[in-house]
């Protein structure tokens, strides 16, 4: 049974590698190619995009695909909606495995908006000097902002406009608590905006925010396609695709 993880996250790397040991699965991920050098999952890999949701249901017929996890970042709403569209024209069984949302918890000084701009909006009421953590697209949302100082951290270079007074910082999690507490201090951090992607990786940003008390403007995440399945583990996606084997027989 062949099988596309539409992948780049951690939860997608655990599935492509519990499933490429397990008989029966043929595993193909794919990633975006939009990170310079990526972890790549066990088992064969492409990268690049589709083309479109038309691209996508092309390849999936192509290609033999019996069936589809969408385990990419979940700001990744492009590809979840053409995954959506791809399966529904295909035929192709679709799951989306997402981690859960970040919860807050008492000390947090949190402030949810919809998207980057509102984001934007709020920060530069009340920071000085801002950490923002979005990765490197979405940055030119905080472009307009003269009178904040911005510590930007990505993995990779932002591209587009950068805010006039910042310092990028160039680093791929997972973080400790005492080292983002050290450097929220030694930065003297004031404001933190980040995207609510969940996981365990960088989460240690939060609590270093939490002990500090400072105040962190949290991007909600953007919805699923209409009717989607979706799971929070590898484990249970696992489960789903190994029904959907025992349905081929």
């Amino acid at each position: 049974m062949r099988v596309l993880i539409l992948g780049g996250t951690r939860e997608a790397r655990e599935l492509a590698h519990i499933a490429s040991g397990e008989r029966g699965f043929e595993i193909v991920s794919s990633l975006a190619g939009r990170v310079r050098a990526p972890l790549l999952p066990e088992g064969e890999v492409r990268v690049g995009g589709f083309g479109g949701a038309e691209g996508l249901r092309a390849w999936l017929a192509a290609n033999d695909v019996a069936a589809m996890v969408d385990a990419t970042h979940p700001f990744a709403a492009a590809i979840s909606a053409n995954a959506a569209v791809a399966a529904r024209a295909s035929g192709v069984p679709l799951l989306h495995l997402r981690r859960p949302r970040w919860v807050e918890q008492a000390g947090d000084r949190w402030m949810r908006v919809p998207d980057l701009p509102a984001a934007a909006t709020a920060v530069g009421t009340f920071g000085e000097r801002v950490f923002l953590t979005i990765g490197r697209q979405g940055v030119d949302a905080f472009a307009g902002l003269d009178r904040p100082w911005f510590l930007i951290r990505a993995i990779d270079p932002p591209e587009g406009a950068l805010p006039p007074r910042h310092e990028l910082l160039l680093a791929r999690g997972p973080f400790a608590v005492q080292d983002e507490a050290r450097l929220l201090a030694e930065y003297r951090i004031d404001a933190l905006v980040t995207k609510d992607s969940g996981g365990e990786q960088t989460e240690a940003k939060l609590a270093a925010a939490r002990a500090a008390g400072i105040p962190v403007v949290v991007v909600d995440r953007p919805p699923l396609p209409e009717g989607a399945r979706i799971v929070e583990s590898s484990a249970q996606a696992l489960d789903w695709l190994r029904i959907r084997r025992a349905r081929r027989g």
